[in-house]
């Protein structure tokens, strides 16, 4: 059987959470302070490849390695054969443009202009897809003072807080370029390579364990209709009879972020021995 080779961020913010995803997901990691190149994971037929996660997308569209995780704005970035399979919910961002006040307000106003950026392949795209002539100027690393040193006249750029923007003297201007995450990609054309069902299968199994909770109550059986309103689980409630007469135990997984709203609701219509637990795997 053919091992799967999986490109995984060797640093960076992708680089601990992937490997959290991925030994919650079932596969061998690096240990804390590892500096291994190449892990294998012979008891899930693995092979791990450490590289920065700007090339990943790029060895995984020449074929070199199977499936990779990636940012979505680096994949975008690369102009590699490569496509996103799935997002994995971390590291997300927004990638915006910024000025000096009163300087630009819209995208037309760019035309003409220098606009500095770390991420020349995805931005070149963006705006000649939308017929804005203006120069792209690549840098590396930061760019907020793209714009103070004369370098450029507009920045593009991840944002999160916009505090750095504001302090560099810039205001955000215009839609966001594109929303960000982390994401597993796969080569844009060809077959998926054997052993990468398997992979989409836990890693969705993952995303569903971290967004949901098991609950389990008991409640009096007319009420038992009511209650699955409260908690209607992915298909349906797991309803079984008690040893009380006229009671049954109810068994719903329930959004995390819900959980103690949905605790409340059932406490006023009478459940009891409500209990929420963490869901470690699952598939769906």
């Amino acid at each position: 059987m053919n091992t799967l080779r999986i490109a995984v961020p060797n640093k960076g913010s992708l680089a601990e959470p992937a490997a959290e995803m991925l030994r919650e997901a079932g596969y061998r990691q690096r240990q804390d302070g590892g500096r291994e190149l190449v892990l294998s994971d012979p008891e899930n037929n693995v092979e791990f490849f450490f590289l920065r996660p700007r090339d990943i997308a790029v060895y995984v569209g020449s074929g070199t390695l199977d499936v990779g995780i990636t940012g979505r704005d680096l994949l975008l970035d690369s102009h590699a054969p490569a496509r996103e399979l799935l997002p994995l919910g971390f590291a997300g961002s927004t990638f915006r443009f910024a000025a000096r006040p009163g300087t630009a307000d819209q995208l037309a106003d760019f035309n003409g202009k220098r606009v500095a950026t770390s991420y020349a392949g995805l931005l070149d795209s963006y705006l000649r897809d939308r017929g804005i002539d203006a120069e792209v100027i690549k840098l590396d690393g930061a760019v907020e003072t793209a714009v103070q040193l004369g370098v450029a006249d507009i920045i593009a750029d991840v944002v999160e807080t916009g505090t750095t923007l504001r302090q560099a003297g810039l205001e955000l201007v215009g839609e966001p370029i594109l929303k960000s995450e982390a994401v597993l990609v796969t080569r844009a054309d060809g077959d998926s390579a054997p052993g990468t069902e398997q992979l989409l299968r836990r890693l969705k199994g993952v995303l569903v364990a971290r967004r949901y909770v098991m609950m389990d109550y008991d409640i009096r059986a007319e009420r038992v209709e009511e209650a699955s309103e409260l908690t209607p689980g992915l298909e349906s409630p797991t309803v079984s009879p008690l040893h009380r007469e006229g009671w049954v135990a109810v068994r719903s997984m329930v959004p995390r972020d819900q959980a103690q709203r949905v605790m409340d609701e059932l406490w006023e219509i009478g459940a009891r021995a409500i209990l929420v637990t963490d869901i470690l795997a699952c598939r769906i």
